[in-house]
């Protein structure tokens, strides 16, 4: 089957062209607050740490509960909501991330506010496994990638306002009143999804034996392990990025907010540029966007007392990872078309793995053998992950997508 002809069975894309595009930027706003919510703990552990009376690797473990959850969720919501319209499923990941958010502004503790980030986890996994099939259904079959890259606008959005401006607020008034700010305005977003969203009907067919066939085509299983290992690498770094950038000396917190800003600046960059070509490049970003970011935090280790350095560093960064969900959504349409929501889930299943055991991971690294040591591992993972990627797809081109 071809990639049309399977696309265009299981989504049609709605006629109006104003309206498409209204639908893809409310598909971008929600990506924005769910990344902003699942992210603020990384510029904010410091105030976060200190209030809570633990340490920055026990609060850092916000991010990990966030990530195990999504991690069970993401092959398994097709199959616990099988008759589900996909467009109601996206306004409840709207309004679990509302509720969540309230409860961790209000947890007087550790353990409560890790509770609190289960319900987060559980959405963000809902979004990232069905969007790729109502972005289908949005813009059009043949443009899967392009459609992609609004939703991964929003990651980018997220690092360059999201999450900096998060780090500024919580110098005015508490981390506490950021996390309130972000639960209202994530339920506020529900609204818009419901009224320009189509309906998209569930996959006709899921299950474990479905997730599992589907690993089992050539080259899928192998594709998948290095992209587990690439968002492996990317979060080891980066959900202590605070930590490393700390090592910069006279780096204040206006400083590192603009760091911060610089990563999200060439995310959304990189954004634009990867994603209005990825439908015909999928396969040489694939081996070539872990390599670089890999590059980037050799970087920041080799020049910590160069800011201008360090900030070069972040930029590419930024650049080349705000592609890499762009890259994989883009490899799962085309290489398997007649299962988007298979392919969709394990995709975030691969992400949440990898967030999961990077921040734990990394929380004991940083915390016993310091921030260099997490980083060498990061860079060693995503060229393990880009040679893996890159061997799953010797002989694969992919087909130019129609202009």
């Amino acid at each position: 089957m071809s990639s049309t002809a399977a696309l265009t069975a299981v989504a049609r894309p709605t006629p109006p062209t104003g309206r498409r595009y209204a639908a893809l930027v409310a598909l971008m706003v929600t990506s924005f607050l769910l990344v902003t919510a699942e992210f603020l703990p990384n510029g904010l552990l410091t105030e976060m740490a200190a209030d809570l009376a633990v340490s920055v690797g026990q609060a850092g473990q916000t991010i990990t509960v966030t990530a195990f959850v999504g991690l069970l969720a993401a092959p398994t919501v097709g199959m616990i909501f099988p008759r589900w319209d996909r467009r109601s499923l996206l306004v409840c990941t709207a309004v679990a991330a509302g509720v969540s958010n309230l409860a961790v502004a209000l947890a007087p503790s550790l353990p409560l506010l890790l509770l609190s980030r289960v319900l987060l986890g559980a959405a963000i996994s809902t979004f990232w496994a069905m969007s790729i099939t109502v972005a289908a259904a949005i813009i059009g079959p043949d443009r899967v990638g392009r459609a992609v890259m609004f939703t991964s606008a929003g990651v980018s959005l997220a690092t360059v306002a999201g999450v900096p401006l998060g780090v500024l607020l919580s110098q005015a008034t508490d981390w506490r009143a950021v996390f309130g700010l972000v639960a209202a305005v994530s339920a506020a977003v529900a609204l818009p999804l419901w009224l320009l969203l189509p309906r998209v009907a569930a996959a006709p067919s899921g299950g474990v034996s479905v997730l599992i066939e589907t690993v089992r085509r050539r080259g899928v299983g192998v594709a998948f392990a290095g992209h587990i290992l690439v968002v492996f690498g990317h979060f080891l770094a980066y959900a202590y990025v605070r930590v490393a950038l700390e090592r910069i000396p006279g780096a204040d917190a206006g400083a590192i907010v603009v760091l911060l800003a610089i990563f999200g600046l060439g995310g959304l960059v990189g954004n634009v540029i990867i994603g209005s070509v990825i439908d015909r490049t999928f396969v040489l970003f694939g081996l070539v966007a872990p390599l670089a970011i890999a590059g980037a935090v050799t970087a920041m280790l080799a020049f910590p007392g160069s800011i201008i350095a360090v900030g070069i560093a972040v930029g590419v960064w930024g650049f080349f990872f705000a592609s890499w969900l762009i890259i994989i959504n883009a490899w799962v349409a085309h290489r398997m078309p007649d299962r988007l929501e298979a392919g969709g889930s394990l995709s975030v299943v691969g992400f949440q793995l990898g967030i999961v055991v990077a921040a734990g991971a990394g929380g004991v690294l940083v915390d016993t053998a310091g921030v260099e040591a997490n980083d060498a591992l990061a860079v060693a993972l995503l060229v393990a992950g880009a040679v893996l990627f890159g061997l799953a797809n010797r002989g694969h081109r992919a087909q130019p997508a129609p202009c």
